[in-house]
């Protein structure tokens, strides 16, 4: 089983262009339910769980309310810092009422930021009372 996911993903990189890390949902600017749906875009790159080290792979991190951490460092786990090293490509979340912004940032599986960083636009939602 991890031969043909290993395969798999091997597939998937061998195709890399240019890359791209993007949210599917919620979309920029929509009021949301306290708790919601997250879905994960990525186009030409791979997925993997933490601790593969695939060339071309990583696995998701969503940033919620802070800036961009250090791109050479791992990526902080805490409460604004969440980690999916299982190589899950969405979650169900959780926010108190009103504004927040959340970002994506690929992790290698190591937790650090690639060479080239892979990092979604900003969005802002709004979580209804």
């Amino acid at each position: 089983m991890l031969k043909r996911f290993i395969f798999f993903v091997y597939l998937l990189v061998n195709v890399v262009s240019s890359s791209e890390l993007y949210f599917i949902e919620p979309k920029d600017g929509q009021v949301v339910e306290k708790t919601f749906v997250v879905k994960f875009g990525l186009k030409d790159f791979g997925v993997a769980p933490a601790g593969y080290d695939i060339n071309n792979t990583g696995h998701h991190h969503l940033l919620i309310d802070v800036e961009l951490p250090d791109l050479n460092k791992p990526i902080p786990a805490d409460a604004n810092h969440l980690h999916f090293g299982g190589g899950q490509t969405e979650a169900l979340l959780t926010l108190s009422p009103g504004e927040h912004k959340l970002r994506l940032l690929m992790g290698n599986y190591l937790h650090i930021p690639h060479e080239k960083p892979l990092i979604s636009k900003e969005i802002t939602i709004i979580v209804k009372n």
